[in-house]
């Protein structure tokens, strides 16, 4: 007989994730940054195949249901590796066609060290917010501001944490987001009362982080930059691609694709496919006679950059398809682990436990946190901890007489801006790939995303901006 969610102890349900956490500590001391690099990917695999021996053996669960359960998570994340694999492709053609040179170029050329980053966090709220997207603001707008940022020698994980605050912005606030139609969806609100509700935790955290990053920068000085360096690094890329304005004519389509409504896959393709355009017309002494051999090359194996600089190879030796590999195989791992956990009933039984403190509206709106955040760990993928967090929580917010707004916001102040600061995370993966730097050493400077659920449940603990059900909307 099968044992109930009900019947299962919160130690058979924490087990596998105590495996997990171990394995985690233990690949980071001994492989540092090559964590992700594989052994990462096993402590996945194992923590979910112990997951899977323990439903077998302890709740009499059915194999072969285990195991279409794990191939129907892993499923879910296939649209993401695919993404993965376009903006691999995408970031070595518009290296090859100039468009990743262009903006950096320019971007030296119009900014400020001591203003860098509030100013790149800016740019990517706005571009996010027109786009709906964090994943095309960090692969177009923020690979060109990590090239920046790195050319006047702002230290890396500082700059991504700019680049990923802006980008959650829009991702946590555009009506064009899927995850600002999903946690409506799940909470039973209407989109544009869920929008309006998000400003009251939205506004101060985005706030909040500029001035982190405006004060942050401030050690940076105009003086303090090595001007020789920076103007070699302009003569050398100079030298190296066509620079022109035209080259933003790729970037553009792919922030106007998007705005459009245009699925990311097909969007990311066509920005590559206007980079293949403006390479053949503008870059022909990197192409040499075999351009299609040329273009296959760096599509799928990444530019490599050859101007003698070694900080410009550096800069631009990379991209492809190959190079998002590891990514790809993290995420298929995350997912199976997740896919374990939820079809033993562990992450509802580790949530429901989290019902038994709550006590009133704050406690409500710490634990809806606290679950978004600990199924980003577990279930590692966004989507799932705003779908499982709603379906667990909805009914205790409506006990409690809120409308669910509280409920559609808390999903988006936990959910949403957490994903990407849990390096298995498919947005922790992705953003560590695409900018180059570690999860874990960006994470502390991720302003944004850190301080919207302190913001949240701060507000709900002096029961700031809470909507009771029987509230006017529009006169609240």
């Amino acid at each position: 007989m099968k044992k109930s969610e009900s019947e299962i102890s919160i130690f058979e349900a924490i087990l596998p994730v105590i495996v997990l956490v171990v394995l985690l500590i233990v690949n980071v001391k001994i492989y540092k940054d090559n964590a992700t690099a594989g052994p990462n990917q096993m402590a996945l695999f194992l923590s979910g195949f112990v997951a899977m021996l323990m439903g077998k053996l302890l709740r009499k669960l059915n194999y072969y249901d285990l195991e279409l359960a794990a191939i129907h998570s892993i499923k879910h994340s296939m649209q993401a590796n695919l993404i993965l694999l376009s903006v691999g492709s995408l970031i070595g053609i518009w290296i090859l066609s100039g468009v990743v040179p262009t903006m950096i170029y320019y971007g030296i050329k119009i900014m400020s060290p001591q203003f860098f980053l509030p100013t790149a966090c800016l740019i990517c709220s706005f571009v996010s917010l027109a786009t709906g997207s964090s994943w095309s603001t960090g692969g177009t707008v923020g690979i060109a501001l990590i090239g920046v940022g790195q050319t006047l020698g702002i230290p890396l994980p500082m700059v991504a944490g700019a680049v990923i605050s802006g980008s959650y912005f829009g991702d946590k606030l555009s009506p064009l987001s899927d995850t600002t139609n999903l946690a409506p969806a799940m909470a039973g609100s209407n989109l544009f009362d869920h929008i309006r509700y998000l400003l009251i935790t939205t506004i101060p955290a985005i706030t909040l982080a500029v001035l982190g990053f405006f004060v942050l920068g401030l050690q940076f000085s105009s003086h303090e930059v090595v001007l020789d360096q920076v103007n070699e690094v302009m003569s050398v890329i100079e030298k190296a691609f066509y620079i022109s304005p035209l080259m933003f004519l790729a970037p553009g389509l792919v922030l106007f694709l998007v705005y459009k409504k245009l699925p990311a896959l097909p969007s990311m393709l066509l920005g590559t496919l206007a980079g293949v355009v403006l390479a053949l017309f503008f870059q022909e002494k990197l192409l040499g006679s075999n351009s299609y051999e040329v273009i296959i090359k760096v599509a799928s194996d990444g530019f490599v950059s050859e101007t003698g600089n070694s900080f410009v190879d550096s800069l631009f030796s990379r991209g492809g398809m190959s190079s998002m590999l590891n990514t790809v195989w993290l995420i298929m791992m995350a997912m199976f682990f997740g896919g374990m956990m939820e079809a033993c009933g562990y992450l509802e039984t580790l949530a429901m436990h989290l019902l038994k403190f709550v006590s009133g509206v704050g406690t409500l709106v710490g634990a809806t946190l606290a679950s978004c955040i600990f199924l980003n760990i577990t279930a590692s993928d966004q989507y799932l901890s705003i779908v499982v967090a709603g379906r667990m929580f909805r009914e205790a917010y409506q006990k409690f007489g809120l409308a669910p707004v509280n409920l559609s916001r808390t999903l988006e102040d936990g959910g949403t801006v957490t994903s990407v600061l849990v390096p298995w995370n498919s947005g922790g993966a992705y953003f560590s790939n695409i900018l180059g730097v570690e999860t874990l050493s960006y994470l502390p400077y991720c302003f944004f995303n850190l301080v919207t659920p302190l913001v949240s449940i701060f507000i709900a603990s002096f029961k700031i901006g809470i909507l009771k059900a029987s509230d006017n909307i529009d006169a609240a």
